[in-house]
């Protein structure tokens, strides 16, 4: 038996047992019975004590397997034991019990593991959201926190339980926020800079949370950055547009004024005047046919189809349509051996992409200059379409700029010599949808070189033959 109870039972109905005979063995001698007669009772006494102690045994084990059994059913109520226990058919008072004792276990297991699932399912979408989220407790200790959180405060730590709310996120304001939401009960919002690694925007609105150790506190972050980021660039956006537009309308509307004012009359100034008009006309139009083209590389809804592009081809075209250009400002162009090689996308954009660099490298040319163009083959299976000049160069601090839209190194040079202000952005789209990469190197009155790196396509069949 493993029950010490039953084990003291046993052992005391064994002691009841020995002193019953005892007192019957003293009866009989003080009564005179002779020893036949003693032995005859005393036979009989054994015998029927033998028989109860075996009674009591298999009724003590009978009881202390039906207690054991009891006692793996109670330590089942606490998720202790995984396999229900069988219920006894008899119909006593344990047994009555056992049956009570099973139907609860069944209800608590139900209960539990319906609230395992809804806390594993909580944690999974708290987790998952791209949102951090952060749960404190009454004291503004961490009770929880998901990996977008964690992400955004650069936490390297091992584990963020029971930190404190400074310990984690050192930012005043936003402990000031979750301790007054803790304090007053009431939901609260903030917009605050986070001042990690990376430093990033967050609108944070935290509300009251229930707990059993009294009122904590959660919040959720939205990091608002991106769209911050967005917002400066369309600001920008429209104030360029409206500043390049601004230049070429004031002087159409000032040169008609002067026509409209008497200047009709005036033969040597009126077809000057005219020009000037046209030659704005003209910049308003290349400022709206470089908005198209750059508005139709970022929304992806460029309508020309992807084709196996000879490089050779189109340098030669867009070297053929800036000859004149370069002749007029003393510039000479240089046009290495290239290498007849081919590559996939649109032959229209990479030839405007091409023609922009080359404008640049004359426009921003000294008088008696000279662009040179080169095309490489990368030990990496790319192309490398290579454009230097020996102009005026750009500034260190100004490279990583190049390549936003009306972005402009001199701005009083760039007017002068022309252009919109959106070559080098639409140069840079165009490359990148032709899954290309494009680099610059320059020094300040020394020149730039223009790097153009391309995935290299095999040329077509009908090629191939000629």
């Amino acid at each position: 038996m493993t029950s010490s109870l039953f084990r003291r039972l046993f052992l005391a109905a064994l002691a009841l047992v020995a002193v019953t005979l005892l007192t019957v063995d003293q009866t009989l001698t003080a009564n005179g019975v002779d020893t036949r007669g003693r032995v005859q009772v005393l036979a009989i006494a054994c015998g029927a004590a033998v028989l109860a102690l075996g009674i009591a045994f298999l009724v003590t084990r009978s009881l202390s397997l039906r207690v054991s059994r009891l006692k793996r059913l109670a330590e089942g109520l606490a998720g202790a034991a995984s396999d229900q226990p069988l219920v006894s058919d008899s119909q006593d008072d344990l047994a009555s019990l056992e049956r009570s004792l099973t139907g609860v276990a069944r209800e608590l297991r139900t209960l539990v593991d319906r609230l395992r699932f809804e806390s594993a399912r909580r944690e999974a979408i708290l987790g998952g959201m791209a949102e951090g989220v952060l749960a404190v407790d009454p004291d503004l200790r961490v009770t929880f926190c998901n990996q977008a959180f964690l992400r955004a405060i650069g936490f390297r730590g091992e584990s963020f339980e029971r930190l404190s709310l400074l310990e984690l996120a050192r930012d005043p304001a936003l402990h000031e926020l979750i301790r007054r939401v803790v304090v007053k009960g009431e939901a609260g919002k903030l917009r605050f800079h986070l001042s990690a690694a990376t430093p990033r925007i967050f609108e944070v609105q935290a509300t009251p949370l229930v707990m059993a150790s009294g009122r904590g506190a959660i919040a959720i972050f939205h990091d608002t950055t991106d769209l911050e980021r967005l917002e400066q660039v369309r600001k920008d956006f429209v104030a360029n547009v409206s500043h390049e537009l601004r230049t070429p309308l004031a002087g159409i509307i000032g040169y008609s004024d002067t026509l409209l004012d008497g200047a009709l009359d005036d033969a040597a100034n009126r077809r000057r005047f005219v020009d000037v008009i046209r030659a704005n006309a003209v910049r308003l139009g290349s400022i709206a046919a470089d908005l198209l083209v750059l508005s139709e590389l970022e929304s992806g809804t460029d309508p020309s189809e992807p084709e196996v592009v000879s490089v050779r081809a189109v340098l030669d075209a867009a070297l053929a349509t800036v000859e004149a250009e370069a002749h007029a400002r003393d510039v000479r162009l240089v046009r290495e051996d290239i290498q007849d090689v081919h590559a996939a996308g649109s032959r229209l954009r990479l030839e405007q992409a091409l023609l922009n660099l080359l404008a640049n490298a004359i426009k921003f040319n000294r008088a008696g200059g000279e662009a040179r163009v080169r095309v490489e083959s990368q030990p990496d299976g790319r192309i490398a379409i290579i454009v230097s000049d020996s102009g005026v160069g750009i500034p260190s601090q100004d490279l990583p700029r190049i390549f936003e839209r009306f972005y402009r190194v001199d701005k009083a040079r760039s007017r002068q010599v022309g252009g919109t202000g959106l070559g080098l952005s639409i140069v840079k789209h165009v490359v990148e949808r032709m899954n290309g990469t494009v680099h610059v190197e320059s020094q300040l009155g020394r020149g730039s070189t223009f790097t153009l790196l391309l995935p290299a396509a095999a040329r077509p069949a009908s090629v191939a033959r000629v």
